[in-house]
């Protein structure tokens, strides 16, 4: 599903919190003295976070392009350059960056949400150079051989028919976010639609790498056994040299109120039917972001999570339950995802599952709810920071989406803080039907019998009726 889930970032290792008792203080994040940054004339900010537990280093380079900067005509373009920044440059062939750095020891990878695409690079300390110099050429010397572009545009929709054509789950939330957002770009799949995956130019790739991949629209993060100076020695040779650009177009649609529950029905072959809700929710750097974040993990986080415990274990009317509250740079949406059993009716289940909201929009939560939630948060927070490649993506989580990765090591104590009052509030804000979008999957045959039952019961009612 296309998410780039954000979520894995917060808090506190507690024991359950009462009213009665003061919640202890939250632990100190270690490492802030170890953190330090600096911008290139190009642009480009670096930020180094020294760890020498061991020999190797995690390189994220986060590039703040995704779906959200695309327009119809080039959806998918920043996914498809996901995969081109891997396909060589004028002076090297296509494959040659992966084979020059596994040869060395090293690895690689990348990922595209709405909001961003981030590279990632995990070497040992003696691969420096050679991975600075290939992040360098990749960013300056892109090549657009034709042949490889037709080739990877052949990868980019055969991942699309995997991911989305060929899954129940991928296409009901490609016509769930299409259908919640009506202005705002958020609307565009990351994967892309099929025509526009099918009729990019090559000008349109220019224009867009030119726009996109420019020093001063990045953010390059490195953890490890690196010192500062050294990083920033290593940047300014063989990054800076690269010229800026023109800031990219900002985002300038704002995404009108909505006044109603919108409704999406898809029908395909399917043994379980499908019920999501998506609501729509603030931006990624909304103060009442963490209560947001503690709400969805008490609703939907693990088997004890409030609607696990309702609707698959109480009432078996769902197989699976997840969800969780898309953080991106513009407002978003917090969803719901619902497994069904075969022949369920989705509208049985949309009863119960909002009679739960509704309750949680009144009461709130529980004590032991919250603590849980923090728990849980904590748990996933002190997991990540254990490892270089956590830190790594921890700092360009807050650098990027929060505007100052200093906010990572005063996490805690923002998640510390919330109250029972603040989920309550979050829930208001966010659970309301009037601003969610409501997707529904059921096959053909189903829907089809659920019809001719619907049918039957009004006959016979008439019937019943009549003198």
């Amino acid at each position: 599903m296309p998410k780039i889930f954000r979520a894995a970032c917060l808090l506190l290792l507690c024991g359950a919190v009462t009213a009665a008792t003061k919640p202890p203080a939250a632990p100190r994040v270690p490492g802030a003295d170890q953190v330090k940054s600096t911008t290139l004339a190009n642009g480009m900010k670096v930020i180094v976070w020294t760890d020498r537990d061991i020999p190797n280093i995690a390189l994220y380079n986060w590039v703040r392009v995704g779906s959200r900067n695309e327009v119809p005509g080039i959806t998918g373009l920043a996914h498809f350059f996901e995969h081109m920044m891997f396909n060589g440059t004028s002076t090297r062939a296509p494959g040659e960056f992966d084979r020059t750095m596994e040869a060395q020891g090293g690895s690689n990878n990348a990922f595209t949400s709405d909001d961003v695409t981030v590279y990632q690079d995990w070497i040992p300390r003696s691969a420096l150079d050679l991975v600075f110099d290939l992040e360098g050429d990749r960013l300056a010397n892109l090549s657009f051989d034709p042949q490889v572009i037709e080739s990877e545009r052949g990868v980019v929709y055969s991942e699309r028919r995997l991911r989305t054509e060929d899954s129940n789950e991928g296409f009901l939330y490609e016509q769930l976010q299409a259908t919640a957002f009506v202005a705002h770009p958020y609307q565009n799949p990351t994967i892309g639609w099929p025509a526009d995956i099918q009729g990019w130019k090559l000008e349109d790739l220019q224009k867009f790498y030119k726009t996109h991949y420019a020093p001063n629209n990045c953010t390059l993060i490195l953890v490890g056994d690196i010192g500062a100076e050294e990083g920033f020695a290593l940047a300014k040779k063989y990054l800076e040299p690269i010229p800026r650009q023109e800031p990219p177009p900002p985002v300038r649609t704002t995404e009108p109120e909505q006044m109603g529950e919108k409704r999406v029905y898809v029908e395909r072959p399917a043994s379980t039917p499908l019920l999501m809700y998506a609501y729509k929710s603030p931006a990624a750097n909304d103060p009442l972001g963490p209560a947001i974040n503690l709400l969805m993990t008490v609703m939907t986080e693990g088997n004890s999570s409030r609607l696990h415990r309702l609707l698959v274990e109480d009432k078996k009317i769902a197989i699976q339950v997840s969800g969780g509250f898309q953080e991106g740079f513009d407002p978003m949406l917090s969803y719901l995802s619902l497994t069904l059993p075969e022949g369920a009716n989705p509208a049985d289940v949309e009863k119960v599952l909002d009679t739960a909201l509704d309750e949680v929009v009144s009461k709130g939560v529980t004590d032991a709810e919250l603590a849980r939630a923090k728990n849980q948060f904590a748990a996933t927070f002190w997991k990540q920071l254990a490892t270089i490649n956590g830190k790594a993506n921890l700092l360009g989580q807050f650098d990027v989406f929060e505007g100052d990765y200093r906010k990572l090591f005063d996490a805690p104590a923002q998640y510390e803080k919330v109250t029972r009052e603040d989920v309550l509030k979050a829930a208001a804000l966010v659970f309301q039907k009037k601003r969610r979008t409501v997707g529904v999957l059921t096959s053909p045959v189903a829907s089809a019998a659920s019809d001719d039952i619907a049918s039957d019961d009004t006959a016979s009612d008439k019937g019943g009726a009549t003198p």
